[in-house]
C-alpha cells in the first residue's frame, strides 16, 4: 500500500499538473495512469502543452474521453503556450523530443557509419540528443521559474541524467525519472509472488547505466532475494536482456538492458546494420496511433500503445508527483538526483540513479553498499563523459563536442571521435545555435 511521508496527513488537494510534450503519442498512457491512480494523485486540472496544435487536438480529445470513461472529473486543457500552461502548476512533467522521430532516426543511423552503436540515449546519438535538448529544457525551466517558482519539475526527457543535471545545476526544483527500475520491480514482484510495493530494489548507477544489486522484500532492510531470482529466473531475464545467462551468473547482478550496448557492442552494431531503425518503427506506429486517437468512439488507450515503449511510466510518474506534492506516494523510489556523497567515487554534484527517500523537500539518496569496481569503473567513466557532454550542450563549440565524443567508452578512438563530431554537427546544425 502506498504511504504518506513522515507520518503526516497526506495532501489531498487536487493538483494542477502540466505536461510539456503533451502531444506525444505516449501521453494517453500517462492519462490512463492519472485516471486509475486518482486516489494517489488527485488532479483538478491537467494541462497538455505542445507546439503541434494538430497533435494536441487528437491527444487531448482522447485524454478527455479516457477521463470521462473512468469517471475522473479533472479538467483537461490543451495549449501551445508554455507560460500559460505552467502557470500555477504544482508539478511540470517534461517529456519532449527536440527534432521529433526524424532527429531520432539520424541519431540511430549515422554513428553506424563509423562502426559505433546508433542509439538515442548513449554514444554519439545520445550526445546529439543532449546537445539539442538541454538548451530547450533550460529555457522551459526558466519560464516555469518566472511564472511559478514553487513548481516541481519532473524530467522524463532523455538523456535523463544529463538533462536533470543541467536543471539542478541551474538551481531548479527538479527530479529525473526513468521507467527501467519500475519495470524490474514489477517483474521481480511477479517472480516472487508479492505486491510490487513490497519489492525494494538496490538499484545503482547512472540513468541507462544501472545494475540491480539487491532485491529486498518489505523495505531496504528486508531479506535480499536476488540470488533466488537469478537462480530460478536467470534464463528468462537473460533472454529479455539479450545477454548470455553466463553474464548474469558471473556478474551476480541484473544489468539494465542498456548495458548490452557496452557488453555486446559489436554484436549490436552488426544487428542494427541489418534492419530499420527503432525510430523508423516508432514513426510508423505513431501514424497508426494518431489515426486511432482521432476516432471519437475510442475512450481507452489502444493495445498498440504498449509497443511504443515506456512501460509503467504512468505509475512511476504518479507515484513521484504524489510524493513531491505531499500526497500518498511511496516513501522510497528510484529517481535521478544529486549524488551528494552516496557514491564516494563520484563528485557530489553528479546525478545518479538510485533508491531515494522522496517527499516534499525532494529526493534524498539512500545509503548504497560499496560498489564493485567492475561497475564503479564504468560509472565513473560515463560520469566524466556526461560532464563534458553537458559542457558542450551549455557552451557549444566543435572542440567541446569532440572531447565529449572522445571520452565516451563506446567511442574512445581519435579517428572515430573526429568523424562522429563532424557528422553530429552536419545532422544537427538547425538545432545548434552555435553551429
Amino acid at each position: 500500500m502506498l504511504r504518506s511521508i513522515g507520518g503526516e496527513p497526506p495532501n489531498t488537494r487536487p493538483a494542477k499538473i502540466a505536461v510539456v510534450g503533451g502531444g506525444s503519442t505516449y501521453t494517453p498512457e500517462l492519462i490512463d495512469g492519472f485516471a486509475r491512480l486518482r486516489d494517489t494523485l488527485p488532479i483538478g486540472e491537467l494541462v497538455l502543452i505542445d507546439p503541434s496544435e494538430e497533435r494536441l487536438a487528437l491527444v487531448g480529445g482522447l485524454a478527455r474521453r479516457i477521463f470521462a470513461k473512468q469517471g475522473h472529473d479533472g479538467k483537461i486543457v490543451t495549449t501551445s503556450d508554455v507560460d500559460a500552461g505552467v502557470a500555477d502548476a504544482d508539478a511540470v512533467l517534461l517529456q519532449l523530443r527536440v527534432g521529433g522521430q526524424a532527429a531520432r532516426n539520424q541519431d540511430e543511423t549515422w554513428p553506424l557509419e563509423c562502426g559505433c552503436v546508433g542509439q538515442e540515449t548513449t554514444g554519439a546519438g545520445g550526445l546529439a540528443k543532449a546537445l539539442r535538448t538541454v538548451p530547450v529544457v533550460l529555457d522551459i525551466a526558466e519560464r516555469v521559474r518566472r511564472t511559478n517558482p514553487d513548481a516541481w519539475i519532473i524530467d522524463f526527457t532523455n538523456p535523463v541524467g544529463i538533462v536533470t543535471r543541467a536543471l539542478l545545476q541551474a538551481g531548479h526544483k527538479a527530479v529525473g525519472l526513468c521507467n527501467v527500475a519500475i519495470g524490474f520491480q514489477r517483474r521481480f514482484a511477479k517472480f516472487l509472488d508479492v505486491a510490487p510495493a513490497d519489492v525494494h530494489l538496490r538499484h545503482v548507477g547512472l540513468n541507462h547505466l544501472t545494475w540491480e544489486t539487491g532485491v529486498h522484500i518489505g523495505g531496504p532492510e528486508g531479506a535480499d532475494l536476488l540470488p533466488k531470482v537469478l537462480a530460478e529466473h536467470g534464463d528468462e531475464l537473460a533472454d529479455d536482456l539479450r545477454l548470455p545467462r553466463e553474464v548474469l551468473d558471473r556478474l551476480g547482478v541484473v544489468p539494465s538492458y542498456y548495458l548490452r550496448y557496452f557488453y555486446a557492442h559489436d554484436e549490436v552494431v552488426r544487428e542494427l546494420g541489418t534492419k530499420p531503425s527503432r525510430a523508423a518503427e516508432v514513426a510508423e506506429m505513431e501514424k497508426q496511433l494518431l489515426r486511432m486517437y482521432g476516432d471519437p468512439s475510442l475512450d481507452t488507450k489502444p493495445e498498440l500503445l504498449a509497443k511504443r515503449g515506456g512501460a509503467f511510466y504512468s505509475e512511476a510518474a504518479v507515484d513521484l508527483a504524489a510524493s513531491l506534492l505531499g500526497g500518498t506516494g511511496s516513501p522510497y523510489q528510484v529517481v535521478n538526483t544529486l549524488n551528494r556523497g552516496t557514491l564516494p567515487f563520484l563528485p557530489d554534484d553528479a546525478v545518479i540513479e538510485v533508491q531515494a527517500a522522496v517527499g516534499t523537500q525532494g529526493a534524498t539518496p539512500l545509503a548504497v553498499p560499496e560498489v564493485d569496481p567492475l561497475f564503479a569503473g564504468l560509472i565513473s567513466h560515463v560520469t566524466a563523459y556526461e560532464d563534458l557532454a553537458l559542457e558542450a550542450a551549455l557552451r557549444g563549440g566543435r572542440d567541446r563536442v569532440f572531447k565529449a565524443m572522445l571520452s565516451h567508452p563506446l567511442i574512445g578512438q581519435f579517428e572515430y571521435a573526429e568523424a562522429l563530431t563532424d557528422k553530429l554537427i552536419a545532422h544537427n546544425r538547425e538545432h545548434l545555435a552555435w553551429a
